[in-house]
């Protein structure tokens, strides 16, 4: 059978028999993929530590009909440690994780962007020099972005009038003008809308100068925006902790 390597992330595992683990993988050439790798959770195996979420990893697989074979694995980088220990960056990270699987619902369809994506997102999530919630956030609005669903926190997402505008409308994809305002449009602050161009365009200062009631409203919006576009919620999202301890 076809043997290939690539780089990749763990997104999810499950156990699978008395000693195997099925793995979940969104790798760098060939999209999300899903492997089972054989005697891991026995204490002998040399390769159980290695698959576990958030790591980076090297791996070798064989194609099979419906799931692939892992059969090598060498670490890049382990994120596991350094995210499980603090609750706000766990939790965070499994929402990064659960959203990079429902964005790339085609197995073995190639998505370098969303996988470079989730590496860069993980690397910021480990060195804690953003809050957690911002990182998560910054990240779901990219992802989305990504996959073709970039809000307009600026000119009005339906007839482009140059903005500032004061609603926004997650149906229309954004902020939109007094013409264009749908019924149920929510109505953020100022501050709240830039605060979410920030996070989209990466400017990480004006982020990380915004005020705790900013970023409650910003975080109420991008759920919204993610859940419209995905169509149901992400099971890890209502546990992620937003107290920026």
């Amino acid at each position: 059978m076809p043997v290939y390597r690539d780089e990749a992330i763990v997104l999810r595992t499950q156990k699978l028999g008395e000693a195997d683990r099925i793995v979940t993988l969104l790798t760098r050439q060939h999209g999300r993929v899903r492997g089972v790798a054989r005697g891991v959770r026995k204490t002998s195996s040399r390769i159980g530590a290695r698959l576990e979420p958030f790591t980076h990893v090297d791996v070798q697989l064989y194609e099979g009909r419906s799931l692939d074979t892992v059969t090598q694995v060498e670490a890049i980088e382990s994120h596991a440690a350094q995210i499980s220990a603090d609750y706000g960056r766990y939790t965070a990270g499994t929402a990064m994780l659960e959203t990079a699987e429902r964005l790339t619902p085609e197995e073995r369809e190639p998505s370098v962007t969303q996988y470079a994506l989730l590496v860069a997102g993980l690397r910021t999530l480990v060195a804690g020099e953003h809050d957690a919630g911002l990182v998560l956030d910054a990240y779901l609005l990219r992802s989305l972005a990504v996959a073709g669903w970039s809000p307009s926190f600026g000119d009005c997402a339906r007839c482009g009038v140059a903005g500032p505008h004061r609603a926004f409308s997650i149906p229309a994809g954004g902020m939109v003008c007094p013409t264009c305002r749908p019924p149920g449009s929510a109505s953020p602050s100022e501050t709240t809308v830039t605060l979410l161009g920030a996070l989209l365009s990466g400017d990480w200062p004006s982020a990380d100068a915004s005020d705790a009631r900013d970023r409650r409203e910003a975080s109420g919006l991008v759920a919204a925006f993610l859940h419209w576009h995905l169509e149901r919620g992400l099971r890890s999202l209502p546990l992620v902790d937003r107290s920026g301890r």
